[in-house]
C-alpha cells in the first residue's frame, strides 16, 4: 500500500432525532456510486440492547483519481439507541427510526496505488517518486486535495439536508 496524506481529519457529525435508517444508507452508498467511487464495506454491525439497535458502520470508498494516485475516504457510522416508531404525516402514517447518529470521516490521497515504487524494494523509485511529487506533481496534488474535500463536504451537506427533513416540530 503507498502512503497516505491526510485531507480532512476527523470531520464529526451527530444528529438526534428520527430518520429512516434504510434511506440514509442508500443516501450514502448512491452517492458515491453516482460519482464513480469504488465500495467497501469493512464493518457492519448489528446488537439488540434493551434500550434498542446499535449499528455500527466503518465504509472505505476509494476512486482512481491518475495511474499513481488514489482518493479514500474513511467514514465510521455509529446508530445508538436505534427504535422504531410510526409517524402521522399528512395523514399518512410513516415507519421510521427514532436515535443518535454520529458520524466521523477522515479522508486520504493514496500515493502508489499499485505498490510499484516501494521504498522496501526499490529505494531509488521511491526517492525519485517523491521528488517529482514535491517539485513536479504539486499542482495536480492540490487539485486531488480540493476535489477531495469538496465531495466530502457536498456528502455532509446531503446528509444534513437528509436529516433536517425529518426535523418534528410541534404545532
Amino acid at each position: 500500500m503507498g502512503e497516505r496524506s491526510l485531507v480532512v481529519n476527523r470531520l464529526k457529525y451527530t444528529y438526534e432525532g428520527l430518520f429512516d435508517a434504510s434511506e440514509f444508507y442508500n443516501l450514502i452508498s448512491s452517492y458515491f456510486y453516482g460519482r464513480g467511487w469504488e465500495w467497501h464495506e469493512k464493518i457492519n454491525e448489528e446488537q439488540i440492547t434493551p434500550s434498542g439497535k446499535q449499528i455500527r458502520l466503518v465504509l472505505t470508498p476509494w476512486k482512481n483519481v491518475s495511474d499513481y494516485h488514489k482518493a479514500q475516504v474513511k467514514l465510521k457510522i455509529h446508530l445508538i439507541n436505534i427504535k422504531d416508531i410510526e409517524v402521522e404525516h399528512s395523514g399518512q402514517q410513516l415507519e421510521l427510526n427514532q436515535g443518535i447518529i454520529k458520524i466521523t470521516t477522515d479522508a486520504y490521497i493514496v500515493s502508489d496505488r499499485k505498490d510499484k515504487w516501494t521504498i522496501k524494494e526499490k529505494p531509488l523509485y521511491w526517492f525519485i517518486a517523491k521528488i517529482l511529487e514535491k517539485y513536479f506533481y504539486k499542482d495536480h496534488l492540490n487539485k486531488f486535495n480540493t476535489w477531495l474535500k469538496s465531495d466530502v463536504d457536498d456528502l455532509f451537506y446531503r446528509i444534513k439536508t437528509y436529516l433536517n427533513n425529518y426535523r418534528y416540530t410541534k404545532q
